[in-house]
């Protein structure tokens, strides 16, 4: 199954992030540092990224179009 929309909540030691399916099934949960979501999202595939509204969603969100998403 391919990730079709992402979910990120940030958070300031860990970040949780839910992948889901074109029909909304989440296929993909995983916990991990703030610094290493942009490496993970480099392996995805284009897909929508749904973060949370705060100061550094900015910064995040900026890199995350820049690899396509």
């Amino acid at each position: 199954m391919q990730i079709a929309v992402l979910g990120i909540d940030l958070g300031k030691n860990s970040c949780s992030l839910v992948g889901l399916d074109s029909s909304g099934a989440v296929i993909k949960r995983r916990r991990m540092r703030p610094a290493s979501i942009a490496a993970f999202a480099e392996r995805l595939p284009p897909c929508i990224m749904a973060i949370e509204a705060c100061c550094g969603a900015h910064h995040l969100g900026r890199l995350l179009v820049r690899q396509g998403h």
